[in-house]
């Protein structure tokens, strides 16, 4: 089976719905927007660990040998951050790399998903710094950087533009782990909102890769 990355340019609906969940009507709770990232990342480890039998083979290899399992506990240790306030400095930097962490490990889980259709763009592959010149092929997606899998994104308008805003705020700001330079923070209420942001690209990530045969 080849799942069609290039039917999901610039969508905004998915095939399938939540039977009992809407992104937008969540409740404020913060602790209950962790709550549903924990959920929707274990659904994805469970399922997609072991894709042998309905993905296609380097897509099931790739996924195979990706730590899926540390998605879900990186989920957990947002509870860490998500009602902390105020936060001294040190606290924001961390809080800010453990959703870098998550957001890049959906974007690598989800080009894994599709990646028969992510090899065959070589131009959006070499705009985004995505492409080996030297072997002449394609960068394996569970290589590459936030950085370049965003730029990936944008070549080829793959997700929404909120989604993709969120994408850039939340690189810039997880860049300030690598602490020297000084660089911009953000705030402890642009940190929620942007796992809001994240909690509902996660939503929208799993109403659109293929369950087969899932009940």
């Amino acid at each position: 089976m080849q799942y069609d990355l290039q039917a999901l340019h610039g969508c905004n609906e998915g095939p399938r719905k939540l039977a009992h969940y809407d992104a937008e009507a969540l409740s404020e709770n913060n602790a209950e927007v962790v709550e549903k990232i924990m959920s929707l990342n274990a659904k994805l480890s469970a399922f997609w660990a072991s894709a042998h039998g309905w993905a296609p083979d380097d897509a099931a290899n790739l996924l195979s040998k990706s730590r899926l399992d540390w998605q879900v506990s990186l989920s957990k240790t947002l509870h860490l951050w998500i009602d902390r306030d105020p936060m001294t400095d040190g606290e924001l930097i961390l809080a800010w790399a453990n959703l870098g962490a998550l957001l890049e490990g959906t974007l690598k889980l989800f080009f894994s998903i599709f990646y028969l259709d992510f090899q065959t763009d070589i131009d959006a592959l070499k705009k985004a710094n995505a492409y080996d010149h030297k072997k002449k092929t394609h960068k394996e997606p569970d290589g590459l950087t936030l950085e370049v899998l965003r730029r990936y994104v944008i070549q080829k308008n793959l997700f929404e533009e909120a989604h993709q805003e969120m994408f850039q705020r939340v690189q810039s700001r997880r860049n300030a782990f690598h602490a020297y330079k000084d660089r911009e923070l953000g705030t402890v209420i642009e940190f929620r909102d942007s796992v809001r942001g994240y909690m509902k690209f996660l939503t929208h990530v799993d109403l659109r890769v293929p369950y087969p045969n899932y009940p």
